[in-house]
């Protein structure tokens, strides 16, 4: 949990209850996470304009990187229609990219092996967040800013009205606005609250796998992160990020899991897990030959997808002061700093920075009065 007054007015924000803080049951752990501009839809891209430069400021502010440029490749069939909308958004919105046609991609990347008709797409100022360190640089400035931290309580119950009341096993807490990012724990907070979303959490692998020469998948030999759009019969995207320090370890991970209950975060992988890993040895062996044929090493992380896969930033339909974030389907970290923008002009009733259409939890037909 996480209180705050900005302006005088007091906010609270629920956030990885029960938890101490750093902790692996949630979405947001782990060294490090893709940031891109290259999406499938202009929002997102228009989006992480602002975003890139958040990030930069609070990597001047703490005087740490937070971020490293190394290109997104985007790999895929010439005629895949995500891969053609992707391109025309980053040419509609001036986004520096590259497309590069198969002779040309093998040129540039000669350690990924290409399937007929498979090209490029380099998204130019895609990169890497460290991810496990930006956590800490943004909890130290909450700090330094007057906010306080208040992580290991598990909440138990809200009280909606003005002031709006919080009682977690150690205290309670009241105040103005209350913000509520509580991942795949969403809906347990929402349903006393008398709405559901319709969000699905999911278990995923994240794969380590060792390069067979350390360094030829690195970051020092220019190599970038990447995003595979259904090769090797893969139904979801593959992503990897470039391998970095000795151990020799790229992360290559599939952008799917299985459903699980937040609670079995970090129980032993079920049976059917292994069909992610095999899908992904798949797309290891066509396309990444340099790297050892098995992961090194599985962790795991939670994902909470809606419907579309876009997210929920909205008000509680039946209570104002209550502001929602979730859904972020495994692609929320890069825009966090939006994304906590938007929150706080929610919860201030500001007028929003963006169009929120297209996050609004009236978008889910199957949300009628009977939910509240």
């Amino acid at each position: 949990m996480q209180q705050s007054r900005v302006f005088g007015l007091p906010t609270c924000q629920l956030r990885a209850p029960r938890f101490f803080l750093p902790h692996s049951r949630g979405s947001s752990h782990g060294l490090s996470r893709i940031i891109r501009k290259a999406y499938s839809a202009d929002f997102y891209t228009q989006m992480m304009e602002e975003c890139y430069r958040l990030w930069v400021q609070l990597e001047h502010e703490a005087g740490n990187q937070l971020y490293r440029q190394t290109g997104l490749l985007l790999l895929a069939m010439k005629e895949n229609p995500e891969f053609q909308t992707i391109q025309a958004i980053l040419s509609r919105q001036g986004v520096e990219h590259q497309y590069l046609p198969s002779e040309e991609l093998k040129q540039h990347f000669p350690n990924i092996r290409l399937a007929r008709g498979e090209v490029g797409l380099l998204d130019k100022s895609g990169g890497v967040l460290y991810a496990d360190k930006a956590l800490r640089v943004l909890q130290d400035r909450v700090r330094q800013l007057g906010g306080k931290v208040h992580d290991g309580e598990k909440v138990i119950e809200i009280k909606p009205g003005l002031p709006v009341m919080v009682q977690t096993i150690s205290r309670s807490y009241q105040a103005k606005s209350l913000v509520i990012t509580a991942g795949p724990w969403t809906n347990r907070l929402l349903r006393p609250l008398g709405i559901q979303l319709p969000l699905q959490t999911l278990r995923i692998n994240v794969c380590h796998w060792r390069e067979k020469v350390p360094g030829c998948y690195g970051m020092s030999q220019g190599f970038p992160c990447f995003l595979a759009l259904d090769l090797s019969g893969a139904p979801h995207h593959v992503y990897g990020l470039p391998a970095e320090g000795g151990p020799g370890l790229m992360k290559v991970c599939y952008h799917h899991g299985n459903a699980a209950e937040p609670e079995e975060g970090d129980c032993p992988p079920a049976f059917s897990d292994s069909q992610d890993v095999q899908i992904l040895r798949r797309f290891v062996r066509d396309h990444l030959p340099g790297l050892e044929p098995a992961p090194a090493v599985l962790e795991h992380c939670m994902y909470t997808n809606t419907p579309d896969e876009h997210f929920v930033l909205d008000r509680h339909p039946k209570y104002d002061n209550i502001v929602i974030g979730a859904g972020f389907s495994g692609h929320g970290f890069k825009l966090s700093p939006v994304v906590g923008k938007i929150l706080y002009e929610l919860s201030m009733k500001l007028t929003p920075s963006y169009d929120l259409t297209p996050f609004r939890i009236s978008r889910f037909p199957s949300l009628g009065k009977a939910h509240l």
